[in-house]
């Protein structure tokens, strides 16, 4: 006997289907600000946008300095932070640098390194968690091209972090 209607393998089908047409086409209905007509008010957006790329060229800045400080007070991690800081190097300049916001603040300075090596990477590792974690949660207002710059980044922050717990293991007092 042959079986008629529906059955649970063509629901979940169908129900998989419906899911995976709306996450392509964007169905999402994201934080956009709509103009009258139902359009995206571009003016907004694109200032919105700027803001989060300032202010992430302002983390990559203020990054960098903290690695500088860091190699220079202590020479012993200066081999382990070069390729971490050419990277944040890297990501400062894909984000534009360190722009201003107009009425913005200036790039912040990190504290000085601390006198043990271990705990001045420590420190860098808690801070690029830190940063990380802040550009995970800006995807959710980033435009598309940004937040696609911003996940890439955040993820390398995050091993970064990662390495940098690692280095201050091997690192002597």
């Amino acid at each position: 006997m042959h079986r008629t209607g529906t059955t649970r393998r063509g629901a979940l089908t169908t129900t998989g289907a419906f899911a995976l047409g709306a996450v392509l086409t964007g169905c999402g209905g994201g934080p956009e600000t709509r103009t009258a007509s139902g359009g995206t008010d571009a003016r907004t957006a694109s200032r919105r946008s700027g803001a989060l790329r300032a202010s992430a060229a302002r983390d990559s800045a203020s990054l960098l300095s903290g690695y500088e400080q860091v190699a220079a007070a202590h020479p012993v991690t200066e081999a382990g932070l070069a390729p971490l800081a050419a990277a944040v190097r890297e990501h400062l300049t894909a984000l534009g640098g360190p722009a201003k916001v107009p009425g913005g603040s200036p790039t912040p300075t990190p504290p000085a390194a601390a006198t043990e090596a271990r705990t001045a990477l420590k420190d860098l590792a808690a801070e690029e968690r830190r940063v990380a974690d802040g550009r995970a949660k800006a995807l959710l207002t980033a435009e598309p091209e940004l937040a696609r710059l911003l996940a890439s980044v955040a993820a390398a922050g995050a091993a970064h972090a990662y390495l940098l717990t690692e280095l201050a293991k091997e690192t002597s007092a």
